[in-house]
């Protein structure tokens, strides 16, 4: 199981309307619940987030960096990290 810090899940919060028309969460622990049970993942960089959706069968072919991180289910982080959820 992977821990989110408060930053991750705060964006989250945030951010949650980018990818659910209805909010999932409202507080932070709510969130946590809710990424743990989707088992959204934390990757470092694009060509992490790039690699991750390749392993996983999404057709990510032609997509620019711009375009992969504007995709939906990408949060960006404040540390520069990006949180990935499959909603």
């Amino acid at each position: 199981m992977y821990e989110y810090d408060d930053e991750c899940l705060a964006t989250f919060l945030r951010k949650q309307s980018q990818l659910f028309d209805e909010p999932v969460a409202e507080t932070l622990e709510e969130a946590e619940a809710f990424l743990e049970d989707c088992m959204a993942v934390v990757l470092d960089s694009l060509s992490d987030v790039r690699e991750y959706f390749d392993e996983n069968g999404m057709d990510i072919e032609g997509m620019s960096d711009d375009d992969l991180e504007d995709a939906s289910e990408v949060f960006s982080l404040p540390n520069g990290k990006y949180l990935v959820v499959e909603g």
